[in-house]
């Protein structure tokens, strides 16, 4: 490991972790993201129940959230492939103008599910972008973050620190 990286072998090259001699364990992470649109096109949105052209906003985007998780290893290159055996995601209105996004991820595995969480909660955020934007383009996507993860070596909970 060159330098205290773990996806750098000691000649410098990118590699896979390997989690051959961890423990499997439950893990555990929760991720938010927060997409920002105009106030009126959030009461637009409200006032149609969040259904736009495309379909049901909020509906489509947990599908879509559930579906990045349960494929995070084919678009993170160095992601192990991991049994989720939990997928939950809240999508809430937070103010007159963004909407958060909660990504909960649960796998009985050798490595972490923090990038999946992020994962669900990006792609969701993504989702109501693109569903929404035949009502504008004036949103934003920010925030991403880890908020608490258990299992393996250390736990995580940003509410703590």
């Amino acid at each position: 490991m060159t330098q205290g990286f773990s996806h750098v072998d000691d000649a410098g090259r990118p590699q896979m972790v390997d989690i051959t001699r961890k423990d499997v364990t439950l893990r555990t992470a929760t991720a938010r993201c927060r997409i920002e649109l105009p106030p009126e096109t959030l009461a637009r949105l409200r006032d149609a129940d969040f259904r736009v052209g495309k379909g049901p906003v909020i509906d489509t985007a947990i599908i879509a959230a559930t579906q990045a998780v349960k494929r995070t290893h084919e678009l993170i290159p160095f992601c192990h492939a991991l049994p989720i055996e939990r997928c939950r995601v809240i999508i809430e209105c937070t103010s007159d103008s963004a909407l958060e996004i909660e990504c909960e991820v649960s796998a009985r595995a050798r490595t972490g599910v923090e990038m999946e969480a992020l994962t669900g909660a990006a792609v969701a955020a993504l989702t109501v972008y693109d569903m929404c934007k035949s009502l504008g383009h004036a949103m934003t996507i920010g925030g991403l973050r880890v908020l608490a993860k258990r299992g393996g070596t250390r736990d995580f909970d940003e509410a703590q620190t």
